[in-house]
């Protein structure tokens, strides 16, 4: 059973580390939109008082405003699943994955929850490119690079999503419930894919709601080669060892 002192069906996880100009902007968008979200904020010990913000924060939205404090930075992916294990165990119904940065649209959030709630998708992914591409203040290289990694991603794995790498997705209980995070394998750009990939693997129905991905403004990018590398390489991994086992 949920939470009796939850105010909201759905959590909405935001993963920080060096946030502090952009932490409160986006909880407060979050938090004045029709639809109640919750949030989950799973910050990385911060050096720049993005947890202490969010802590003063905590007074004003008491029942809607939680945060997981890690030791360390150690990747994107675990700190996303640190998040699902606590979602899960408060008995949230639907779990979204957002950025800091406003790269996301808080605005989208309605629309990716109803596409699972009312839509009846079990996944539904915040998609740059089911409409062409839909991404604001990134160079010709770097969209490039992220439209012709996706296309990349569903030649090898041929799952049926048009933007692998999205960042912006929400998942019903029963996905999370379904798949083993236990042999989640990847951290960075990797573990999006491998997330959505396992999910379809286990016949889950995945539904791409177009969005506009705008870079962000404030704060410094979280992007590297390294993290395009591993998707790279993740999926090459995945196809030597027969995809990743459910």
């Amino acid at each position: 059973m949920p939470n009796s002192k939850l105010n909201s069906d759905t959590v909405v996880i935001i993963p920080t580390y060096n946030e502090k100009e952009n932490i409160e902007a986006i909880i407060r968008a979050v938090f004045s939109l029709e639809k109640k979200f919750a949030i989950l904020v799973v910050d990385d010990s911060s050096p720049d008082g993005t947890a202490t913000i969010v802590n003063t924060l905590q007074k004003e939205f008491p029942n809607s405003l939680f945060i997981e404090n890690r030791k360390e930075k150690l990747g994107l992916g675990i700190a996303y699943i640190h998040g699902f294990r606590w979602a899960l165990k408060q008995g949230f119904e639907y779990i979204i994955e957002m950025d800091a940065d406003f790269s996301h649209d808080p605005n989208d959030l309605p629309r990716m929850y109803d596409a699972c709630k009312k839509e009846e998708a079990d996944v539904s992914v915040g998609s740059r490119y089911v409409n062409g591409i839909s991404v604001v203040n990134w160079d010709i290289k770097r969209i490039l690079l992220s439209y012709f990694a996706s296309k990349y991603v569903r030649f090898i794995t041929r799952i049926p999503v048009n933007d692998t790498t999205a960042g912006f997705v929400c998942y019903s209980k029963k996905v999370l419930e379904t798949i083993d995070l236990d042999k989640i394998r990847f951290v960075g750009y990797a573990f999006q894919i491998e997330m959505k990939f396992k999910a379809w693997k286990h016949g889950f129905i995945i539904k791409e709601v177009p969005v506009i991905f705008t870079d962000r403004i404030l704060g410094n990018s979280k992007m590297s080669g390294s993290i395009i590398r591993e998707a790279v390489i993740g999926v090459i991994q995945m196809k030597l060892n027969g995809l990743p086992k459910k």
